[in-house]
């Protein structure tokens, strides 16, 4: 006996409220932009430079208390923050020490850094350096560079591969579906305050490669049914490829966020960010596969002369089968 998660035949009318799922996803990326302008983003050391000591302790973390000891040295700014973690011990208690450069080209000394030790050590003598890391401002400006070209990088060779393998009007679509879940994820970061580091550069890249995933999966039925079917309305032909791999989505985003919500209660408190990251970008890419991608193609329209045999012109691989 086969287990189905979906009926076999579905004939769920995905268009049925666009304008709350298609308007509410733009008013969500205005939101989005208006976070990342107003509140900005929470950079980690690797964008913003300088170093971060994490610290573990079998007493409890006064932040007060540290703070006051690291005053005299004179850093700067200094942001402390207590971690909390399901996983730690009772008696395993940790914190973050973020200091900020020093200098134009690196990040705090190593004589700095054993002052910093000293001076926490002084009032906490329980206290272990666990792990300590640094980055210069002009490593940290070039990072942020090379963040921004990856991702930008990614989208747009997805994009000539989708315009080679299926139509400019499916490329466009798909190019908007990557940019409302990249915006969404960075929105969230904003709105939370997450740590934004090189490991969420990692997850927005994971978070692309999934979402076209999918996205091509629903595009490839809708080019086979498009040929299928050459007299039905494009909106009804949309909707029946997204239904015929309605169970192909839910399993796939399924076992996947299996995995990820046990990573994310289980994982520990180091990779909690990248992997939130990744399990909000299943559910938005999954949802723009269904809701956003499929619409842009409708209102764009698609040519349905695909069956006829012709000298290519122009989209030369447009009918090539990978």
């Amino acid at each position: 006996m086969r287990m189905r998660l979906v009926p076999d035949n579905t004939n769920i009318n995905f268009f049925q409220l666009a304008r709350v799922t298609f308007g509410g996803s733009i008013l969500l990326l205005i939101a989005s932009a208006v976070l990342f302008f107003t509140m900005g983003l929470n950079f980690g050391i690797d964008f913003r430079g300088g170093t971060t000591i994490r610290t573990e302790s079998t007493q409890a973390v006064d932040v007060g208390v540290y703070r006051s000891a690291l005053k005299p040295l004179n850093l700067g700014d200094v942001s402390i923050t207590q971690i909390f973690d399901p996983g730690f011990r009772p008696d395993q208690h940790v914190a973050s020490i973020r200091i900020q450069a020093q200098s134009a080209e690196d990040a705090i000394s190593p004589e700095t850094t054993k002052a910093v030790e000293d001076a926490i050590t002084a009032v906490d003598p329980t206290v272990k350096f666990t792990s300590i890391e640094s980055v210069g401002p002009k490593v940290s400006g070039e990072l942020i560079w090379t963040a921004i070209l990856s991702v930008t990088g990614s989208i747009v060779a997805i994009v000539i591969y989708i315009w080679l393998r299926f139509e400019w009007q499916f490329a466009l679509g798909g190019v908007v579906a990557l940019a409302h879940d990249v915006g969404l994820t960075i929105g969230i970061f904003a709105l939370f305050q997450l740590k934004f580091d090189l490991s969420i550069i990692a997850a927005l890249l994971t978070i692309v490669g999934y979402s076209i995933n999918d996205t091509v999966v629903v595009f490839d039925r809708a080019r086979e049914n498009l040929i299928k079917y050459k007299t039905m309305p494009l909106i009804d032909v949309l909707n029946l490829s997204a239904n015929e791999t309605l169970s192909r989505t839910i399993m796939t985003s399924g076992t996947t966020l299996i995995a990820l919500i046990a990573l994310l209660v289980l994982g520990g408190d180091v990779i909690r960010g990248f992997v939130f990251a990744i399990t909000w970008g299943v559910i938005v890419g999954t949802y723009s596969s269904i809701y956003i991608a499929k619409n842009i193609v409708l209102m764009l329209g698609v040519k349905r002369d695909w069956s006829k045999t012709r000298k290519p012109s122009g989209n030369q691989f447009a009918d090539i089968d990978a």
